[in-house]
């Protein structure tokens, strides 16, 4: 067989092999040209950076600062924030002064609006605290993401630290060398501040979103390394466990922009900055980086996985997420996080979409699918399922919850909540948000007469807003913030 093959190239005239060589190379170069012409053209459809995209602020804690504590965390986030605004607000070209620019003094976005500095790290303290309560936000957001929870749990006795991330709360830059490292050492640096503040009371951790992920792998490390103060329990609102499969490939974009000296392939989004306190653009390491630190959690599972006595030492989690969120894999807490934890009373809160929803006909099949999937649960596993819903007919209006135990045993209880009839589902953003939020609530708040970003409907013709109407129309508040409270308060046994 090998003896035809030989003959049959032999046969073939050289005018001919050197005509396919030809075609082969056209076809390779024309390619190529228009790979480059492809790539010109995206490059030049991108917006054009600005101050805040391309300005590095000196002062931005990394794990090279010599920063050993929150105390000197706090003095350095101090000499941050002059340098924000010499080099940002009093730098700011006039044409980007708008009404709705974040870095605009005195615009509906800007941050000073409210009393109290959410984009910076804020401390509650309590003379006679009952618990510690650390918190940790997400990727491009700020500690304002949780604030609705820092304010009820001080008022309920709880010593309060709710964190700022580097490279969060400033400028978009700030996300383009982070690295999640860094994130770690300042959970770190939390963590032990507040054990001495409050001594031997116990110690909870709150995340949303990469804030749940920060909290896992201190949590893990705690129980490996007894320098690290291990926390009672954790509260996670949707919790970045798994992130799509394109956030590896990510950071491909990036290192070609690197490369051809293209600084615009370090974003994901290039988008005006309207928001008081999350970033609207998104570099592409800020991605790349939440993979990274998935992928390190599961290394910890693994390895804890080894050992039964470790295994059992994780503390008690309860969670909350919406059965539809764009910007986590849904299955993965499940699978990637729930079916790994010992039996300690652990509890997965999901939200259903609504169900009676008017024009349940345009629910994507897509979405009806991976629904069914995600609900057709193990007949038992080692924690409590409560799906927030209104499946349940005959409880029209009211959502029901639907109580799965670990033996796989279900019953309902009938719930005072009910969808509105414009919501068709909740969100990742919403998950930790209260309808009474002055920036992303529905209900307005007298006393705050900044941006309103929780309220906007918008109806009209595509181009028009200087926002994509997607971004606006993105589910921003929980109405069911009170249920989510309540639970909270009862897993802190406050």
């Amino acid at each position: 067989m090998d003896i035809k093959i030989i003959n049959y190239w032999v046969d073939i005239p050289k005018w001919m092999i050197t005509k396919i060589v030809r075609v082969i190379l056209y076809i390779l170069v024309g390619a190529t040209a228009v790979a480059i012409i492809g790539f010109v053209l995206y490059v030049r459809s991108l917006p054009e950076l600005s101050i805040w995209h391309t300005t590095k602020l000196k002062s931005e804690y990394s794990s090279s600062s010599k920063v050993d504590s929150l105390k000197e965390y706090i003095e350095l986030e101090d000499r941050l924030f002059d340098e924000l605004h010499r080099e940002i607000y009093d730098k700011l070209d006039a044409k980007e002064r708008t009404k709705i620019n974040r870095y605009t003094k005195g615009s509906l976005s800007d941050p000073d609006r409210l009393p109290i500095q959410w984009n910076r790290t804020v401390e509650f303290p309590a003379t006679d605290p009952k618990i510690g309560v650390l918190m940790i936000h997400g990727m491009s957001d700020s500690p304002y993401s949780l604030n609705a929870q820092a304010n009820y749990l001080k008022e309920r006795g709880a010593y309060v630290v709710n964190l700022r991330m580097p490279g969060h709360g400033t400028i978009p830059s700030g996300l383009v060398e982070l690295r999640w490292q860094d994130m770690a050492r300042v959970v770190e640096m939390g963590m032990r501040h507040l054990s001495e503040q409050i001594g031997d009371k116990p110690i909870y951790i709150m995340g949303y979103s990469t804030g749940a992920s920060l909290a896992l792998n201190y949590t893990l490390k705690s129980i490996s390394d007894p320098k690290y103060t291990k926390p009672q329990g954790l509260i996670l609102y949707s919790p970045a466990i798994g992130v799509t499969s394109a956030a590896a490939l990510a950071i491909w974009q990036s290192r070609i922009g690197h490369l051809f000296g293209v600084d615009k392939l370090a974003w994901t989004n290039i988008l005006p900055e309207y928001d008081p306190y999350k970033y609207g653009s998104f570099s592409v390491n800020a991605g790349d980086q939440v993979y990274r630190l998935t992928i390190e959690v599961q290394k910890e599972f693994d390895d804890i996985t080894e050992d039964i006595s470790k295994l059992n030492q994780i503390p008690p989690i309860l969670s909350f997420l919406s059965v539809v969120d764009s910007t986590i894999k849904v299955p993965d807490v499940i699978n990637r996080l729930y079916d790994r934890l010992p039996d300690n009373n652990s509890t997965l809160v999901l939200f259903d979409i609504n169900r009676n929803y008017q024009s349940i006909q345009l629910i994507s099949p897509k979405v009806e699918k991976s629904l069914k999937s995600l609900l057709s649960l193990k007949e038992s596993h080692n924690y409590q399922i409560d799906i927030i819903t209104n499946r349940v007919m005959e409880n029209r209006p009211n959502l029901t919850q639907i109580t799965i135990d670990k033996s796989g045993a279900f019953w309902q209880k009938r719930l005072d909540l009910e969808w509105s009839k414009s919501l068709y589902s909740l969100s990742h953003l919403a998950i930790p948000i209260s309808p009474y939020d002055p920036v992303y609530g529905l209900y307005e708040d007298e006393k705050y007469d900044g941006i309103r970003l929780g309220s906007v409907f918008s109806h009209g013709e595509n181009g028009v807003l200087a926002i994509p109407s997607s971004y606006l129309q993105r589910q921003r508040w929980n109405p069911f913030h009170s249920y989510t409270k309540d639970r909270v308060l009862d897993f802190l046994d406050l």
